[in-house]
């Protein structure tokens, strides 16, 4: 993710460009491949996962992207396969993301609720503007609609892996990441629409915060 910028959509920068899919599928995909590819060697395909996972932070740095995006990347890789492995059970690498996403949809919700909505505080340094936004009940009004949605993403996947791991699909576990980048790209440009259906005619945009003295609803 750029650390600033680059005069792309101003959503879309939650989307990651082509290295955002890359990190999103490879590490889970790799990991089922080469488990079944393997003969179900769950160590190979713990090694694999952290490998890939190793490598894109690499990549990753050489880029130029902020610390944290780095490192929480590689941490989420590395929990789920390190709990697979310690449970010596493929299906730790996918019960761990789904804790990771109700934990995540609880820490949007949170978010809102004490007036800071993530994906304002996503986007907005990112845009340059940093949390100004947050002086513009109508910037405030619309991330916080807008960050329901991500409370929403995150349930759907976790939801959608519950029953998978309950009934052992690990070949279809390994193929939500290809699903869940089509929803994530369905939420941005959700975010987006409701982004512009908050902010009143003659707002100059997200780009741009305006203060404000009125008290932002949720």
């Amino acid at each position: 993710m750029p650390t600033r910028d680059d005069g792309r959509h101003p959503l879309s920068i939650l989307m990651g460009g082509p290295w955002g899919a890359i990190e999103a599928m490879a590490p889970t995909a790799l990991f089922v491949i080469a488990y079944f590819g393997s003969n179900n060697n769950l160590a190979i395909a713990v090694g694999v996962a952290l490998g890939a996972a190793g490598l894109l932070a690499i990549i990753k740095i050489r880029r130029g992207e902020r610390p944290i995006r780095v490192l929480t990347g590689l941490l989420g890789v590395a929990i789920a396969a390190l709990w697979a492995a310690y449970s010596d059970d493929p299906l730790g690498f996918f019960q761990v993301r789904v804790l990771a996403n109700v934990l995540s949809a609880l820490a949007f919700a949170i978010s809102i609720f004490i007036r800071r909505p993530l994906i304002g505080v996503i986007v907005g340094p990112l845009l340059g503007t940093g949390m100004r936004w947050r002086s513009d009940p109508d910037l405030v009004r619309g991330y916080s609609r807008a960050t329901w949605l991500w409370v929403l993403l995150s349930l759907v996947r976790a939801g959608i892996q519950v029953p998978l791991i309950a009934a052992g699909q690990l070949g279809w576990l390994g193929a939500t990441p290809f699903l869940f980048y089509f929803l994530v790209a369905l939420t941005v440009a959700g975010s987006w629409w409701v982004m512009q259906r908050t902010l009143p005619a003659g707002h100059p945009g997200i780009r741009h915060p305006q203060s404000g003295t009125s008290e932002p609803d949720r």
